[in-house]
């Protein structure tokens, strides 16, 4: 693979090289401490983490705040941006018996496949300084505040939805970041806040998770609301009230990106063949998901889904995420008979799953059918529910049920 000429400086030749991998952006910024950190704490101290206690730690904050507590005799902070954008055809997308899984998700596990180009990119740099250089590569993965560093090295401004956007790339990108011990140029950063008045994701969000910008102009989200947590980080109960919104989506969410105008103007596909779709996950229907994982044991989830971001959910986890899907496709009517009777049978399974998580969610799914079949199903596990979150939930459900037969 050919690289950039000899001629052009070292920042030109490395963004060169990152484009001959297949980023599609490249900057440098400094090892400063971070600007971002009074709005980070606040954001903490409202709870807007929810359960990713992670985020918290005092280590982690500290870390986060001063790169140079991260690795030593760090000099400088490459930044690169990987397009993972993929369309889907029109009609398929609409289906609201598809399962929507968020687009990032439905290749290889991005964090093996930009964690490979950054190590590509660092053993680059190595040969090309005088000395060698010494780094790390970090893919979402450590204590790094990768979208501030990205704005610092220009690749693009914060927008309301909280992604990073590129006024030619729009937003569908993950961000790469390497801390290196050479001393580089830096990028000039990206100052311009270029949403305007728009307000189109946060309008758009089903469970009310984007809240608007700060007093100091940070965008702020509420993780405890945002279908991404909630599919994804949460390991206990989604709440009752924000199930309904989570719609057909079964892990992840893109509605706040589908809708940027910025993405329906720039948005390309992506070329990286690792984040090409994997035939089950590029929305299959959602009975036939959810037969497949009632037949799963974990062992044979972990096994199918190896390589696949959607591992970090767990059975359990996906189950949870899927049968409430099934829920908001009984309660959303027009469904064919056919589909009806095997959701139902479905979601009859799910009730006598051994996870308590999964029964749950299921006794929730079948009080979204009003019908004496659902109800007999609930009516025969109330008797045998010995999990008290699994009585709960089928105690509401048949108090639903009553209501509104």
């Amino acid at each position: 693979m050919s690289g950039p000429p000899d001629d052009l400086s070292l920042e030109a030749r490395l963004a060169g090289r990152a484009s001959a991998l297949g980023l599609a952006l490249c900057g440098v910024t400094r090892p400063d401490r971070s600007g971002h950190m009074p709005f980070y704490e606040a954001w903490l101290t409202a709870g807007h983490h929810g359960s990713m206690g992670y985020l918290a730690r005092e280590d982690s904050v500290a870390r986060r705040a001063d790169l140079r507590g991260t690795i030593e005799d760090v000099r400088s902070v490459v930044v690169v941006a990987d397009e993972y954008y993929v369309e889907d055809a029109p009609a398929v997308a609409a289906d609201p018996a598809r399962a929507v899984v968020a687009r990032y998700a439905r290749g290889q596990d991005y964090h093996d496949v930009l964690k490979r180009k950054l190590e590509d990119l660092l053993r680059w740099l190595d040969r090309e300084v005088p000395g060698g250089a010494r780094g790390r590569a970090y893919v979402d993965t450590g204590p790094i505040l990768e979208r501030e560093l990205a704005q610092r090295a220009g690749l693009g401004w914060f927008g309301r939805n909280t992604m990073l956007i590129n006024p030619r790339r729009g937003s569908y990108f993950f961000l790469g970041v390497l801390l290196v011990d050479v001393a580089l140029s830096p990028s000039t950063p990206f100052e311009e806040d270029r949403c305007g008045t728009c307000s189109a994701c946060v309008d758009a969000c089903p469970t009310g998770a984007l809240l608007g910008r700060a007093a100091d102009g940070a965008p702020v989200i509420d993780a405890r609301r945002c279908i991404s947590y909630l599919t994804i980080e949460l390991r206990g109960p989604i709440p009752r009230e924000l199930r309904a919104g989570i719609g057909n989506r079964v892990f992840g969410c893109d509605i706040c990106q589908e809708v940027c105008p910025w993405n329906e103007r720039f948005a390309r596909p992506s070329a990286e063949e690792g984040y090409a779709p994997r035939s089950d996950l590029s929305m299959p229907r959602l009975d036939g998901l959810a037969a497949n994982l009632l037949d799963m044991d974990e062992d044979a989830f972990r096994l199918r889904f190896r390589g696949s971001p959607l591992r970090r959910a767990g059975r359990r986890g996906m189950l949870r995420n899927v049968v409430v899907a099934l829920g908001n496709r009984l309660g959303g009517g027009d469904v064919p008979e056919d589909e009806e009777r095997r959701i139902l049978g479905l979601l009859e399974r799910a009730l006598g799953d051994e996870e308590p998580l999964v029964q749950g969610h299921a006794a929730w799914a079948l009080g979204c059918h009003d019908s004496d079949e659902a109800r007999s199903v609930l009516r025969a596990r109330a008797e045998g529910a010995r999990d008290p979150f699994v009585r709960e939930e089928i105690g509401l459900a048949l108090k639903a049920e009553a209501g509104s037969g």
